[in-house]
Parts: C-alpha cells; structure tokens; sequence
C-alpha cells in the first residue's frame, strides 16, 4: 500500500509538472515565437558552419573535401606557436585589446563623472547624444574619416607643413598604428560606456548627498564616498565582462585600416585568420588559430562571469 501511495504521488507530481510545463509553455508562445527567428539564424551561422571546425584537425584540400582530406592531428596547433607571424599575431592582440579594455573602462567612467556635475539640462543632452553618436558609424566609415585627416594629403599632414614640418605617413608607421587603433575605437566607443555609467549614477539615493552637503563635503568629497562606490558594482561588471575580448581586438577596425606596411604591430588574430585562409589558402591553419582564439576566448568569458557573480553579485544564467 505504501509503495501504491508513492508512486500514485510520484505520478502526480510529474503530471502536475508537465501541466505546468504546458500551461507555461502556451503562455509564453508569442515570446518564443519572437525569439524563434534569432534562434534559427543562430543555428544556420553559428552552429551548423561549426562542423567545419573538423579542418582543423586534417589537412584540408577543398578538391578532397572534409571526409577525403588527411587526418594530421594537433600538427596545425603546433604550428601556430612555431609560425613568427601566428605568435607576433598573438601578441599584437593582446597589447590592442588590453590597451582598448584599460581606456574603455577609465575615460568612460572620467566623462559620467564630469557629464553628471552639468547642471543645463539642455546641454548635458546635447553633450550626450555628440558623444553617443559615434557609435553608430560602422568602421568602413570612420576608416574613411580616418584616412582623410591622417593621410599624406589629410588635415594634419596640411597644418605640418604650413608650420614648416614633413608630412608624416601615420597609418603607414608601424610604430603609430597601435595607438591609432585604440585612439580611433576608444573615441567610438567609449559614449555607450559612459551612458551605462551614468545611469548607474541615477541610480543612486540623492539622500546620501544631501547628507554629506550638510556635513561639509565638497563635490570631490562626495564623487570620491558616494559616486565612485555607488558605481564600483557597475565598474566590476563592465571589467569582468570585458575579459572574455583580451582576444578580440576588431576585426573590421583592424582590416579596414592597416596594410603591409603594418603588418608588424598591427596584424591581429582575426586579420592574421584571414589572410591565412581566403587570401593563402591554408584553411587548416586558419581554422586552428580561430578555435585557439575562440577556445581561450570561451574560458574567460566563463571565469569574467564567475568573477562578475563573486564580486557584483551579476550573472544571467
């Protein structure tokens, strides 16, 4: 009689979940219908393609196909660190990204900061949109931009030589190309950071600095005990998150802006990934040095979000 009891329970409870499960399931249709589009999208250019994944693992002829072509094991992974350009790749992704992480997250925070003290409500609008708009200017636009005031015959090359000085060829050296590139994404990108900060300053009890006015705080007082801390949970977020792009440097800022004479200290892991498998033909190298990137780029997205949950209690899942 027991055991009769328990599984009369035991079945209760699944169909009552499966109900539930329905019920929820009928509810929430129209949501998973508007979803369903991104869904099958991802599936077709994000997953399907990843069968592909197998070339990194064989030498790949396209007349031989995938299941003609030699196995080679882990050969095109010891390759990436024998190849002078795969390993200089490597570290020129790492300075970019590093550099971009480090002054998307400082100037960012600086301009909410000094953004937040505007009183006109007119001109702290108009401020905020001037600085958002770049956002949305895709690359291929602002490399024009870029090309037309940094050329030989540009705006600055112009004023050079009225003040008696040679024209320098800046995306052209080697040695400038680093700090354009960040310069040029950071002027891009940093207004959508700086809204994020400024709502998480909205955020905050204007109780706590009314306090501190009548105790005597000054505005760097109160930036410095109540701003700053109010937004540090924000800060950590946008850090922690950003790990998982050490290995993303931009591929369509990169691509749309350097050339041969860059190659040095501008070839990244994507721009390096391209050439070797559209421009050389070596799909099999191409396609380990991109797992290599995605696989270490997967581990730190995970650690960014662990990290992310420890210290600012954020996660999505």
């Amino acid at each position: 009689m027991k055991l009769i009891n328990k599984a009369g329970k035991s079945q209760g409870k699944t169909g009552a979940a499966g109900i539930s499960w329905k019920r929820e399931f009928h509810r929430n249709l129209p949501l998973y219908m508007l979803v369903l589009p991104a869904a099958i999208l991802a599936i077709i250019f994000c997953y399907i393609p990843m069968a592909g994944l197998i070339m990194a693992f064989q030498n790949y002829k396209p007349w031989l196909g995938i299941f003609g072509s030699e196995f080679a094991g882990l050969d095109n992974f010891r390759q990436i660190f024998e190849f002078r350009e795969s390993y200089q790749a490597i570290i020129n992704t790492l300075i970019i990204a590093v550099s971009k992480i480090v002054l998307g997250l400082i100037v960012p925070v600086i301009m909410a900061l000094l953004l937040n003290e505007v009183k006109q409500l007119g001109l702290k609008k108009s401020i905020q949109t001037l600085v958002y708009l770049p956002h949305f200017l895709s690359w291929v636009t602002v490399a024009g931009m870029l090309r037309d005031i940094l050329g030989l015959d540009g705006i600055i090359n112009v004023f050079l030589q009225k003040i008696g000085m040679e024209p320098v060829f800046f995306l052209g050296e080697a040695g400038m190309f680093r700090q354009i590139a960040v310069l040029s994404d950071l002027w891009k990108g940093f207004g959508f950071g700086m809204i994020v900060y400024l709502a998480a300053i909205s955020n905050i009890d204007q109780n706590l600095y009314e306090a501190a006015e009548m105790d005597g705080a000054n505005k760097w007082q109160q930036t410095l005990h109540i701003t700053l801390p109010g937004i540090m949970p924000m800060v950590i977020v946008m850090a922690t998150l950003s790990l998982g792009n050490v290995l993303n440097a931009g591929f369509d800022q990169i691509f749309n802006l350097y050339s041969p004479l860059t190659y040095s200290t501008g070839d990244i892991i994507d721009t390096y990934v391209y050439r070797q498998s559209l421009v050389n033909g070596q799909y099999s190298f191409g396609t380990a040095v991109g797992l290599f990137k995605s696989g270490i780029g997967l581990l730190l997205t995970v650690a960014a979000y662990k990290i992310a949950y420890r210290f600012a209690g954020y996660r999505i899942f």
